[in-house]
């Protein structure tokens, strides 16, 4: 971690008394002002902070280091800091993390155009279904399909996620459409390990509608139960990005036209507004703009309408 950046951290804190305020000084998020007091204490070999329910105080060590702090960000503003216009040039390795669907369905493809307007920027794109630490696994952003956002995380909205409910022709002839969503309880539901398990929630003209469902197969990536479902195993609830073109081809049917699953949004999460790496904020900007585009995010009615 960037001692510079640790130091700043630190001093802050030990300033105002409070991560939440330093936090809010700073840009950063709390969760990341606790991980670089976190590694200040292990780079001093001891505890710099007494922490009380009310307030933090400086231990014996922490004034120590508060002092050593403060003449380290001292030298560091006195170095004279060479004025590049080519600095703010979007350049360098960018890290990024999201769901292996939409990494392939989405973000692929708009990666490889930011990449075709920025060439000195390189991504490596890792895609985990789990939530990543993003000091400890070094990434720089975060796209996050979700209604359940930490509050602690500092993160930008980049657009809205609709899913829609499919099944196969095959499936819907052997085992009946459902009409009205407390119908799927009658039938095999393929669920997702962490989005909606057991509980798939639904919208029409105002009234909200939290229908239970199971069956015997749940994964924790959402192409597997696409692909399940193509093989005529049950419904699934997809994502409208990853469903479209199966609709469209006619190998799924949406069902439900009436009811709209509900949509989650789509975030990029980032560790701090301090200092933001100009190929990080050209790639919140260039997401943003591409997520404006309804057809990354298509209604499911539009979907239904081609059927």
């Amino acid at each position: 971690m960037d001692r510079i950046t640790a130091a700043q951290v630190f001093v802050n804190v030990a300033e105002r008394g409070s991560m939440t305020a330093a936090a809010e000084t700073l840009g950063m998020s709390r969760a990341m002002v606790t991980r670089y007091l976190a590694q200040m204490e292990r780079w001093a070999g001891a505890r710099l902070l007494h922490r009380t329910t009310r307030r933090l105080s400086l231990t014996p060590a922490g004034e120590e280091t508060l002092s050593r702090s403060r003449q380290m960000l001292e030298i560091a503003g006195q170095m004279p800091v060479a004025v590049d216009a080519q600095a703010e040039l979007p350049r360098g390795l960018l890290r990024l993390s999201c769901a292996q669907s939409m990494a392939q369905d989405v973000l692929a493809p708009a990666v490889t155009a930011f990449l075709q307007r920025y060439p000195a920027v390189t991504v490596d794109l890792q895609t985990s279904d789990r939530t990543v630490n993003l000091v400890e696994e070094r990434i720089d952003l975060a796209i996050r399909i979700t209604n359940d956002l930490d509050p602690n995380l500092i993160a930008r909205p980049l657009g809205s996620c609709g899913s829609l409910v499919c099944a196969t022709p095959a499936y819907l002839a052997a085992h009946g459409t459902p009409r009205a969503p407390e119908e799927l309880a009658l039938h095999n539901c393929l669920t997702h390990s962490y989005f909606g398990k057991s509980l798939w929630q639904f919208e029409r003209q105002g009234r909200q509608l939290a229908v239970p469902v199971g069956g015997n197969l749940s994964a924790n990536e959402s192409h597997v139960l696409l692909a399940g479902a193509l093989e005529g195993a049950g419904i699934t609830m997809q994502p409208v990005y990853s469903a479209a073109p199966l609709v469209a081809s006619g190998r799924l049917v949406a069902l439900l036209p009436e009811w709209k699953p509900q949509a989650l949004g789509v975030y990029g999460v980032y560790g701090s507004r301090r200092q933001m790496p100009a190929a990080l904020r050209a790639m919140l900007d260039f997401l943003a703009a591409r997520f404006a585009d309804a057809r990354y995010w298509p209604p499911a009615t539009a979907l239904k309408k081609k059927r």
